[in-house]
């Protein structure tokens, strides 16, 4: 492999990673305060439908960004509702959700755009840091990416920050863990736990927009194909953890990116064996192969004061 080679495999993981990493950071935080937020695939087609709907209707892409972004809420509150208010499971609801958003986007689609539509849709710009974008070789392949990847790692840093050193990340670790402590502090279990699944959908729309209208400038009908549930599966991987759940991304994302690139290298594997490649991982994750999982202690159990 040259090294030409393997700054385009390299950029390429990069940018596949990143809309599991987005996705995977929000599902994070609303398993942390002991939500299993299970429709992050539904929230996240939401968006890149909407986002491209919104691109291809005003020509601008930062408007089809916002309106990808004010999609999700719907979702994310119904989410909140089912899993907080009513108490429902929580495995059962999110993937009704996911169903109930992937009918809905296919019938939205075949109407507006057609059955068979590849329509073009505007994207949004990349961009190239200075200095490491002008590394020879590495740079232009490497770091020219989509100004969302880099606004979505500002909004991871400052998720650490916040989870790490604030009162606001206290009360979210305690509500995953003692969700008691938190109803006798005074503070309203069922109020943080709302904050965090509409933040997972927040950040579930960045990751679905970055889908449409970041990469690959279209939309088709379930065009996640469970990237939302490769998030979840990151956050097993990565030990409920943001350097663990990175480095689980980017594996994906590498494992994704092979499909592309070891025929390019003239490698022969049969096509299907490098497609389930990044769920074979995720398997191997949720099965617990990876090492021990300390899941926060109340996930998936509604709270009843």
């Amino acid at each position: 492999m040259t090294w030409e080679l393997f700054a385009v495999f390299l950029g390429s993981s990069i940018r596949l990673a990143t809309p599991l990493l987005l996705a995977g950071i929000g599902e994070m935080v609303s398993e942390r305060a002991g939500v299993l937020n299970m429709s992050i695939e539904g929230m996240m087609l939401m968006s890149a439908f909407a986002a491209a709907v919104g691109a291809w209707a005003t020509d601008d892409p930062l408007v089809g960004l916002l309106i990808g972004i004010i999609s999700v809420v719907p979702v994310s509150l119904l989410q909140a509702f089912l899993s907080n208010t009513l108490r429902a499971n929580q495995i059962v609801s999110g993937i009704g959700i996911n169903i109930l958003v992937l009918g809905a986007t296919t019938l939205a689609y075949r109407e507006i755009f057609g059955a068979r539509s590849r329509a073009e849709i505007p994207g949004l710009a990349k961009i190239k840091p200075p200095l490491l974008g002008d590394i020879p070789i590495i740079g232009p392949a490497v770091f020219e990416q989509v100004w969302l990847l880099y606004a979505g790692i500002a909004i991871i840093i400052i998720t650490a920050l916040v989870l790490r050193f604030t009162s606001l990340g206290l009360a979210i670790h305690a509500a995953g863990a003692e969700p008691k402590a938190v109803d006798k502090s005074g503070l309203s279990v069922t109020a943080v736990r709302y904050g965090v699944v509409v933040f997972a959908g927040f950040m579930a729309s960045l990751a679905g927009a970055f889908l449409s209208i970041g990469d690959i400038h279209t939309f088709t009908e379930g065009m996640t194909r469970g990237a939302g549930y490769l998030a979840i599966a990151s956050v097993i991987f990565g030990k409920w953890r943001i350097g663990g759940i990175t480095l689980a991304c980017l594996l994906f994302g590498a494992a994704t990116a092979l499909q592309f690139q070891l025929p390019a290298l003239g490698v022969n594997v049969p096509n299907a064996l490098l497609i389930m490649l990044p769920y074979l991982l995720a398997l191997l994750a949720v099965g617990g192969l990876v090492g021990r999982q300390m899941a926060p202690a109340t996930l998936g159990e509604p709270y009843r004061r």
